[in-house]
This record gives C-alpha cells, sequence and structure tokens, in this order.
C-alpha cells in the first residue's frame, strides 16, 4: 500500500513541468510564425533569397530549436519526477518516447544549418549551379518537417502513457486527464497514418493532427503551473510498481 501524501519533489516538479509546456508552445509559435511561415514558401527562389536576407533569423531559428529540445529534456525529467510514484515503467517508457520526439528537433535545427550552409560562400559550392543550390537548401528545409512527423506518434505515445497515468492517479482532473488520452491517440493514428499513406494530410488537415494535444498540453500546463497537483492519492494502488 503506497501513501496517499504527494511529496514536495513531485509539487516542485509540476510547476516546472507547467511552465515548461508553456514555454515550450511560446518558442514553437515564435519559431514558426515569427520564421517559418513568413520566408519558408512554396518558390523554392523566394525562399532562397529570403534565407539569404534574413540568415540570422533562420539562425535564431536553430537557436530555438535547440533551446525547445532542452526544454522537452526538462519536461520529461520533471513528469517522471510526478508519476513515477505511479507506475514507474509506465514513466520510463513515457520518458523514452519523449526523448525520441526531442532528438527529431535537433535533427531540424542540423537541417536548417545544412540549408543556410548550401547557401553561403564556401570555395566548394560554386561547383554546383545556383538553381542546384537552392533545390538542395530546400530539400533540407522539408527534411526537417520530414523529421518532424517522424517524431510526431513518438510525442503521442509519450502524451498518451503520462495521460493514463494522470487518470490513474488523479493528480489532475479526470475529464483533463482523459482529453489528454483522446488527443494523443489521434496524434499517434495521424501521424503513423501519415507515414503510410501521405495523401492522408490532403484528406485530414495536417495542423489537425496535433491540434488537440497542443491544446491539452496547454490546459495541463496552465493547471500545473497554478493549481499544482490534486492531494487525492493514486486510485488503484496495485497499479504502483508494476
Amino acid at each position: 500500500m503506497t501513501s496517499n501524501i504527494i511529496d514536495q519533489s513531485q509539487h516542485k516538479a509540476a510547476k516546472v513541468a507547467g511552465f515548461t509546456f508553456l514555454f515550450a508552445f511560446a518558442i514553437v509559435v515564435f519559431s514558426n510564425y515569427s520564421i517559418n511561415f513568413r520566408f519558408i514558401v512554396p518558390d523554392v527562389e523566394e525562399t532562397a533569397r529570403n534565407i539569404i536576407a534574413h540568415q540570422t533569423l533562420f539562425r535564431i531559428n536553430i537557436v530555438s530549436n535547440l533551446v525547445y529540445l532542452v526544454t522537452l529534456i526538462v519536461m520529461f525529467t520533471s513528469l517522471y519526477v510526478i508519476l513515477k510514484p505511479v507506475n514507474k515503467n509506465l514513466a520510463l517508457a513515457a520518458v523514452f518516447f519523449r526523448l525520441l520526439y526531442a532528438l527529431m528537433w535537433g535533427f531540424m535545427a542540423l537541417n536548417t544549418l545544412a540549408a543556410i550552409r548550401l547557401l553561403g560562400e564556401a570555395s566548394y559550392l560554386p561547383v554546383f549551379e545556383t538553381n542546384q543550390l537552392q533545390t538542395l537548401s530546400r530539400l533540407h528545409l522539408n527534411s526537417s518537417w520530414d523529421a518532424y512527423y517522424i517524431g510526431l506518434p513518438f510525442w503521442g505515445l509519450a502524451s498518451a502513457v503520462c495521460s493514463y497515468l494522470w487518470l490513474r492517479s488523479r493528480y489532475i482532473p479526470r475529464a483533463l486527464a482523459s482529453f489528454g488520452i483522446i488527443s494523443s491517440v489521434w496524434c499517434v493514428f495521424c501521424g503513423f497514418t501519415f507515414l503510410i499513406f501521405p495523401n492522408f494530410g490532403e484528406k485530414v488537415n495536417l495542423y489537425l493532427f496535433d491540434v488537440p494535444l497542443t491544446i491539452f498540453e496547454i490546459t495541463l500546463g496552465i493547471w500545473l503551473l497554478f493549481k499544482g497537483l490534486r492531494p487525492v492519492g493514486v486510485a488503484h494502488p496495485n497499479l504502483i510498481n508494476q
């Protein structure tokens, strides 16, 4: 039988997790709406010109991706501290899934750096035609999105496991935890389906893949930051340490 008491480390971890959920969202909004959606356009030549003209912004975007990666590490570490008493093995599984998702942001940063370098003035670049360099640069930018959609189902899996643990622990309202499970399963379904059937993105808008999960994590972040954990204990103590 496990105590219903939530220790101080869990309370502190809840505040950290709540902050990182909101901070991570802010980074993504800044990165996409200030840089990616403004300067990466369907036309390859225009995108190349935008990269050259706003190279500093694109380099800031690289740093933003790396900061986001670190934020995810802090986030899943905090979530592990909170949810380990509920079920250590599942909490570790969630850490592993979110780590895989976090690593994709490292690949995204690397691809963006490669896209910038291809449009630079290195001595070996003149062996390529200008249009070839522009196409290769755009290919690396597209590879960044590929990395995101490879990581997307792992984000969903991590959130699904955590949401299940939230539900069992009752640390947060059951309605919120249930919404987390539904939105996470939807994200996993969309992620894997899109990788198998690329045309799925034409039937279901790509934005709808992760918007429900994003709404859940923003709401969860606000709850954890301002409300904290509800001291009601674990619903089924026999699940502990399975």
